[in-house]
């Protein structure tokens, strides 16, 4: 019986070894649909991840767009204003080269005026002068009409004085 025995031993050895590889595999089993539950919620994880990520740049995107526009806005506006004061400049400074031009004119006009002033006086001085040693001098004819027996001479040059 020993054979036998032997045989029973062997069939519940063999039976043990069977039920524990197949208790081997239902643990493994089990272990690699936990492994794959738990790599797919990581992979779902990992989307949404990668999706909020991508929500959050393109909310970015918007603002800095939105941001570009008012900067370029800003640009325009400021741009505008430069021609505009750049264009009020021009007309200044052609105003001011013509305020220059007749005030150079005004002065010169003044210089003349002053210069001819001057001139006049001096003449009228002069004339004055001439004048009165004409006719408070003893060589002058009228004064010598009290002496009817010398000839009243005239020159040309007498006649003619000129005065400037």
């Amino acid at each position: 019986m020993a054979s036998s025995s032997g045989t029973s031993s062997g069939s519940s050895s063999l039976i043990r070894n069977s039920g524990s590889d197949e208790h081997l595999q239902v643990l493994m089993d089990q272990r690699k649909r936990k492994r794959m539950i738990s790599n797919r919620e990581s992979a779902r994880r990992s989307r949404m991840r990668k999706q909020k990520h991508l929500d959050d740049l393109v909310a970015q995107v918007g603002q800095l767009r939105n941001e570009n526009q008012k900067i370029l806005a800003t640009v325009n506006l400021t741009t505008q204003q430069y021609l505009t004061v750049e264009a009020e400049n021009s007309v200044l400074k052609a105003q001011a080269n013509e305020l220059t031009h007749r005030l150079q004119s005004l002065n010169e006009i003044l210089d003349f005026v002053n210069t001819n002033s001057a001139v006049s006086s001096l003449s009228s001085a002069a004339f004055m002068e001439s004048t009165n040693s004409f006719f408070f001098n003893n060589n002058n004819p009228l004064n010598m009409a009290c002496h009817l027996n010398h000839p009243i001479m005239a020159s040309p040059a007498d006649m003619f004085h000129e005065y400037c």
